[in-house]
């Protein structure tokens, strides 16, 4: 019919291309279960949004740049006993994004300090957040490339955008002072701006070596914790859980302990 098809050019012009599309079905549904005019445009509006809300998810989970789509859902809580299951929930609400504030996870290598930080990512994404993950390594690499090519102050803009910023795998290396500085200004710009999550197998008392200086480490921790939950993870390492659920012995890893 030449009105159907006015309809539907219509519908494109105005950028609502899935409706456009979905416009003879939901016209026959709704004729067939004798819908209101304002039932089938509303069915018809919902199925638009939908899709939108779909695309602009995986749009900012692909520029989220995140190592893998593993949620809370498939973390084992059971195999890490030392994590208060109900503060991970709290933090799930995201209510500590809505204030600014920060999480940090420490922890041994392989008790699911990533695993945790991504599912809290994702959580964020579905709530429709802006989200960028980051190890430190790759971050300081690009800050350094990007300072030498005379176009940090764009680059920042990577960092200081997203509602919540990931920093993963700190401790691995240690910094110069060139390095620290770059960490220290980013840290201090998202202050009570945007939430950081962290993650790291260092005690705080060892970020002055890590940082190669103790007067950075401590102004950079005191920004960094003044409204953060702190998760310290106390456990055995996931990748050897099969042999701790075969009964074979190992040996426990050190505690990595809270802030003070």
């Amino acid at each position: 019919m030449v009105e159907l098809e006015h309809a539907r050019d219509l519908l494109t012009r105005m950028g609502l291309d899935t409706a456009a599309q979905l416009l003879d079905a939901h016209l026959e549904r709704s004729l067939h279960d004798q819908h209101t005019y304002v039932q089938f445009l509303a069915e018809l509006l919902s199925s638009e949004q939908m899709e939108r809300e779909r695309r602009s998810r995986e749009t900012r989970l692909k520029l989220a740049k995140l190592p893998h789509r593993k949620g809370l859902e498939d973390f084992d809580f059971s195999f890490q006993p030392s994590i208060d299951k109900r503060q991970i929930e709290e933090l799930a609400t995201l209510s500590f994004v809505g204030r600014n504030e920060n999480v940090i996870l420490l922890g041994p290598p392989g008790v699911g300090k990533t695993h945790l930080a991504v599912g809290l990512a994702l959580e964020a994404l579905n709530a429709g957040l802006v989200v960028y993950y980051t190890t430190l390594s790759s971050l300081i690499s690009d800050l350094l490339t990007a300072q030498t090519q005379g176009r940090l102050n764009r680059r920042w803009r990577v960092y200081l955008r997203p509602a919540l910023l990931v920093i993963d795998e700190v401790g691995y290396m240690q910094l110069s002072r060139q390095e620290a500085e770059l960490l220290f200004r980013l840290i201090s710009e998202r202050y009570e701006q945007g939430s950081v999550i962290l993650t790291s197998n260092k005690y705080f008392s060892d970020w002055g070596e890590l940082l190669s200086d103790t007067v950075l480490a401590t102004a950079l921790l005191d920004r960094l914790l003044h409204h953060a939950h702190v998760v310290n993870i106390r456990g055995q390492t996931y990748r050897l859980r099969d042999r701790v659920k075969a009964g074979v012995q190992t040996v426990p890893p050190a505690e990595i302990p809270a802030a003070p």
